[in-house]
């Protein structure tokens, strides 16, 4: 059973909470750019731009099997950096932690939570 972060909007007390859940990420390993796309991660892009451009750069000194290892790592780091980014990026945009619930899924624990704020 996963554990999720709820966050509430300071702004709109009436609106849902957000569920971030304290997992890996296949999402983000498979496709960063995409996954940083998705959840409005600027950080996260920014970081994985500039990993792939040392990636890039440092090609042609380590060779190609190595820049494919370099890219596999990268890629395994965005997706255990996935939760972390989607918790700073919800406290920048105004949200308010709820604290965390383990739950089956997001919804679940969503109902959790508005269950004892009533």
């Amino acid at each position: 059973m996963p554990l999720f972060s709820l966050y509430r909007s300071v702004d709109d007390p009436v609106a849902l909470p957000e569920a971030v859940p304290e997992e890996f990420s296949w999402f983000a390993t498979l496709l960063p750019p995409v996954h940083a796309l998705a959840h409005r991660l600027w950080d996260q892009l920014a970081l994985f731009v500039a990993g792939m451009l040392t990636i890039v750069l440092v090609a042609p000194l380590v060779g190609p099997d190595a820049a494919i290892w370099l890219y596999i790592l990268l890629a395994i780091a965005c997706g255990f950096a996935a939760p972390g980014a989607q918790r700073r990026a919800l406290q920048r945009r105004g949200y308010a932690s709820l604290g965390h619930r383990f739950a089956g899924d997001a919804e679940s624990a969503l109902v959790a939570v508005m269950e004892t704020r009533s």
